[in-house]
Protein backbone atom coordinates (compact mmCIF):
# COMPACT_ATOMS: atom_id res chain seq x y z
CA UNK A 1 0.00 0.00 0.00
CA UNK A 2 1.43 3.36 -1.08
CA UNK A 3 -0.57 5.68 1.16
CA UNK A 4 -3.31 6.33 3.65
CA UNK A 5 -6.05 8.90 4.24
CA UNK A 6 -6.24 10.94 7.44
CA UNK A 7 -7.16 14.17 9.20
CA UNK A 8 -4.82 16.90 10.38
CA UNK A 9 -5.19 17.34 14.15
CA UNK A 10 -2.69 20.17 14.64
CA UNK A 11 0.96 20.83 15.47
CA UNK A 12 3.13 20.19 18.51
CA UNK A 13 6.78 19.46 19.24
CA UNK A 14 8.76 16.33 20.06
CA UNK A 15 12.10 16.28 21.88
CA UNK A 16 14.82 14.07 20.45
CA UNK A 17 17.31 12.08 22.50
CA UNK A 18 19.83 14.94 22.27
CA UNK A 19 17.28 17.38 23.68
CA UNK A 20 16.55 19.14 20.41
CA UNK A 21 12.89 20.08 19.79
CA UNK A 22 11.33 19.13 16.46
CA UNK A 23 8.08 20.74 15.26
CA UNK A 24 5.69 18.02 14.10
CA UNK A 25 2.21 17.78 12.63
CA UNK A 26 -0.11 15.18 14.17
CA UNK A 27 -2.27 13.31 11.67
CA UNK A 28 -5.08 10.88 12.50
CA UNK A 29 -4.07 8.42 9.79
CA UNK A 30 -6.77 5.82 9.36
CA UNK A 31 -8.04 3.30 9.96
CA UNK A 32 -9.09 3.07 6.33
CA UNK A 33 -11.04 0.44 4.44
CA UNK A 34 -10.58 -0.65 0.83
CA UNK A 35 -13.76 0.30 -1.01
CA UNK A 36 -12.71 -0.70 -4.54
CA UNK A 37 -9.79 -2.40 -6.26
CA UNK A 38 -9.38 -1.10 -9.81
CA UNK A 39 -7.50 -3.18 -12.37
CA UNK A 40 -6.01 -2.49 -15.78
CA UNK A 41 -8.24 -5.07 -17.45
CA UNK A 42 -11.49 -3.59 -16.18
CA UNK A 43 -10.72 0.08 -15.43
CA UNK A 44 -7.63 0.78 -17.53
CA UNK A 45 -5.26 1.34 -14.61
CA UNK A 46 -4.21 -0.15 -11.28
CA UNK A 47 -5.30 1.56 -8.07
CA UNK A 48 -6.93 1.07 -4.70
CA UNK A 49 -9.78 3.28 -3.46
CA UNK A 50 -9.63 3.90 0.29
CA UNK A 51 -12.25 5.37 2.59
CA UNK A 52 -11.53 6.95 5.98
CA UNK A 53 -13.40 5.43 8.93
CA UNK A 54 -14.62 8.20 11.26
CA UNK A 55 -16.50 8.29 14.57
CA UNK A 56 -19.55 9.98 13.08
CA UNK A 57 -21.12 8.16 10.11
CA UNK A 58 -21.61 9.93 6.81
CA UNK A 59 -24.94 11.67 6.23
CA UNK A 60 -26.80 12.69 3.09
CA UNK A 61 -25.41 9.79 1.08
CA UNK A 62 -26.82 9.57 -2.44
CA UNK A 63 -28.33 6.36 -3.80
CA UNK A 64 -25.43 5.71 -6.23
CA UNK A 65 -22.99 6.10 -3.35
CA UNK A 66 -25.02 3.76 -1.15
CA UNK A 67 -24.88 1.13 -3.89
CA UNK A 68 -21.13 1.65 -4.27
CA UNK A 69 -20.52 1.07 -0.55
CA UNK A 70 -22.94 -1.86 -0.32
CA UNK A 71 -21.13 -3.58 -3.16
CA UNK A 72 -17.90 -3.33 -1.15
CA UNK A 73 -19.64 -4.46 2.04
CA UNK A 74 -18.61 -1.38 4.04
CA UNK A 75 -20.47 1.47 5.73
CA UNK A 76 -20.76 4.81 3.89
CA UNK A 77 -17.80 7.14 4.38
CA UNK A 78 -17.31 10.84 3.76
CA UNK A 79 -13.92 10.78 2.07
CA UNK A 80 -12.55 8.50 -0.65
CA UNK A 81 -9.06 8.68 -2.18
CA UNK A 82 -7.29 6.51 -4.76
CA UNK A 83 -3.69 5.35 -4.47
CA UNK A 84 -1.66 3.80 -7.27
CA UNK A 85 -0.59 0.18 -6.86
CA UNK A 86 1.07 -2.39 -9.08
CA UNK A 87 -0.63 -5.38 -10.63
CA UNK A 88 0.80 -7.67 -7.94
CA UNK A 89 -1.20 -5.96 -5.21
CA UNK A 90 -3.80 -8.33 -3.74
CA UNK A 91 -5.96 -5.82 -1.90
CA UNK A 92 -9.69 -6.44 -2.01
CA UNK A 93 -12.81 -4.63 -0.86
CA UNK A 94 -13.18 -4.64 2.91
CA UNK A 95 -9.47 -4.90 3.75
CA UNK A 96 -8.28 -2.62 6.53
CA UNK A 97 -5.31 -0.24 6.16
CA UNK A 98 -3.68 1.22 9.26
CA UNK A 99 -0.87 3.63 10.04
CA UNK A 100 1.62 0.79 10.54
CA UNK A 101 2.22 0.67 6.78
CA UNK A 102 4.75 3.46 7.46
CA UNK A 103 7.90 3.32 9.56
CA UNK A 104 9.89 5.84 11.59
CA UNK A 105 12.38 7.97 9.58
CA UNK A 106 10.53 7.20 6.35
CA UNK A 107 9.89 10.12 3.98
CA UNK A 108 6.36 10.87 2.82
CA UNK A 109 4.47 13.31 0.60
CA UNK A 110 1.35 14.94 2.08
CA UNK A 111 -1.47 16.15 -0.17
CA UNK A 112 -4.11 18.54 1.17
CA UNK A 113 -6.17 21.65 0.47
CA UNK A 114 -4.62 24.89 1.71
CA UNK A 115 -6.46 27.39 3.87
CA UNK A 116 -8.69 29.78 1.92
CA UNK A 117 -7.78 33.46 2.38
CA UNK A 118 -10.44 35.05 0.20
CA UNK A 119 -9.82 37.92 -2.22
CA UNK A 120 -6.35 39.37 -1.68
CA UNK A 121 -4.14 41.97 -3.30
CA UNK A 122 -0.89 41.38 -5.14
CA UNK A 123 1.32 41.90 -2.08
CA UNK A 124 -0.23 39.06 -0.10
CA UNK A 125 -1.13 36.92 -3.10
CA UNK A 126 2.12 37.14 -5.09
CA UNK A 127 4.61 38.74 -2.71
CA UNK A 128 4.98 42.08 -4.49
CA UNK A 129 7.23 44.57 -2.72
CA UNK A 130 4.94 47.58 -3.00
CA UNK A 131 5.92 51.24 -3.19
CA UNK A 132 7.36 53.66 -0.68
CA UNK A 133 5.48 54.10 2.58
CA UNK A 134 6.27 57.84 2.79
CA UNK A 135 3.67 60.59 2.57
CA UNK A 136 2.83 61.80 -0.90
CA UNK A 137 4.16 58.77 -2.79
CA UNK A 138 0.64 57.84 -4.02
CA UNK A 139 1.88 54.29 -4.63
CA UNK A 140 1.80 51.89 -1.68
CA UNK A 141 0.20 48.50 -2.40
CA UNK A 142 -0.91 48.85 -6.02
CA UNK A 143 0.25 46.35 -8.69
CA UNK A 144 1.63 49.00 -11.02
CA UNK A 145 1.51 48.88 -14.83
CA UNK A 146 -0.12 45.74 -16.25
CA UNK A 147 0.06 46.53 -19.98
CA UNK A 148 0.62 49.09 -22.73
CA UNK A 149 -1.91 51.46 -24.25
CA UNK A 150 -1.42 51.37 -28.02
CA UNK A 151 0.41 48.07 -28.48
CA UNK A 152 -0.66 45.37 -27.67
CA UNK A 153 -3.68 47.17 -26.15
CA UNK A 154 -4.50 44.31 -23.85
CA UNK A 155 -3.42 42.54 -20.67
CA UNK A 156 -1.48 39.32 -21.28
CA UNK A 157 -2.89 36.08 -19.84
CA UNK A 158 -1.13 35.01 -16.68
CA UNK A 159 -0.42 38.53 -15.46
CA UNK A 160 -0.18 38.54 -11.67
CA UNK A 161 -3.23 40.40 -10.37
CA UNK A 162 -5.41 40.48 -7.23
CA UNK A 163 -7.82 37.59 -6.80
CA UNK A 164 -8.83 34.48 -4.88
CA UNK A 165 -6.04 33.23 -2.62
CA UNK A 166 -5.66 29.79 -1.06
CA UNK A 167 -8.12 26.87 -1.10
CA UNK A 168 -6.06 24.96 -3.66
CA UNK A 169 -4.57 21.47 -3.76
CA UNK A 170 -0.99 21.45 -2.42
CA UNK A 171 1.56 18.64 -2.10
CA UNK A 172 4.31 19.03 0.51
CA UNK A 173 7.12 16.65 -0.39
CA UNK A 174 9.81 14.73 1.50
CA UNK A 175 8.59 15.10 5.09
CA UNK A 176 10.12 12.73 7.62
CA UNK A 177 8.03 10.49 9.89
CA UNK A 178 9.25 11.16 13.44
CA UNK A 179 6.92 8.95 15.47
CA UNK A 180 4.07 6.46 14.98
CA UNK A 181 1.36 5.61 17.52
CA UNK A 182 -0.21 2.43 16.15
CA UNK A 183 -2.74 2.10 18.99
CA UNK A 184 -4.27 5.54 18.40
CA UNK A 185 -3.55 5.62 14.62
CA UNK A 186 -1.45 8.77 14.96
CA UNK A 187 1.29 9.82 12.59
CA UNK A 188 3.82 12.47 13.69
CA UNK A 189 5.43 14.17 10.68
CA UNK A 190 8.21 16.74 10.98
CA UNK A 191 7.22 20.14 9.63
CA UNK A 192 3.96 21.66 8.47
CA UNK A 193 1.40 20.13 6.12
CA UNK A 194 -1.24 21.99 4.07
CA UNK A 195 -4.73 22.63 5.33
CA UNK A 196 -6.54 23.67 8.52
CA UNK A 197 -7.18 21.61 11.63
CA UNK A 198 -9.50 18.65 10.96
CA UNK A 199 -8.76 18.99 7.25
CA UNK A 200 -8.42 15.81 5.18
CA UNK A 201 -4.96 14.90 3.93
CA UNK A 202 -3.52 12.02 1.93
CA UNK A 203 -0.15 10.68 3.07
CA UNK A 204 1.88 8.92 0.37
CA UNK A 205 5.30 7.34 0.24
CA UNK A 206 7.77 9.90 -1.09
CA UNK A 207 8.73 9.35 -4.71
CA UNK A 208 12.08 11.12 -4.40
CA UNK A 209 12.72 11.04 -0.66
Amino acid sequence: MQGILGKKLGMTQIFADDGQAHPVTVIQAGPCLVVQRKTADKDGYESVQLGLVEERPARRVSKPQIGHFEKAGVAPMRRLVEFDVDSADESKAGDQVKVDIFSVDEFVDVVGTSKGKGFQGVIKRHGFGGGKATHGSMFHRAPGSIGQASDPSRVFPGTKLPGQTGNVRITTKNLRVVKIDAEKNLLFIKGAVPGPKNGYVAVKRAKRG
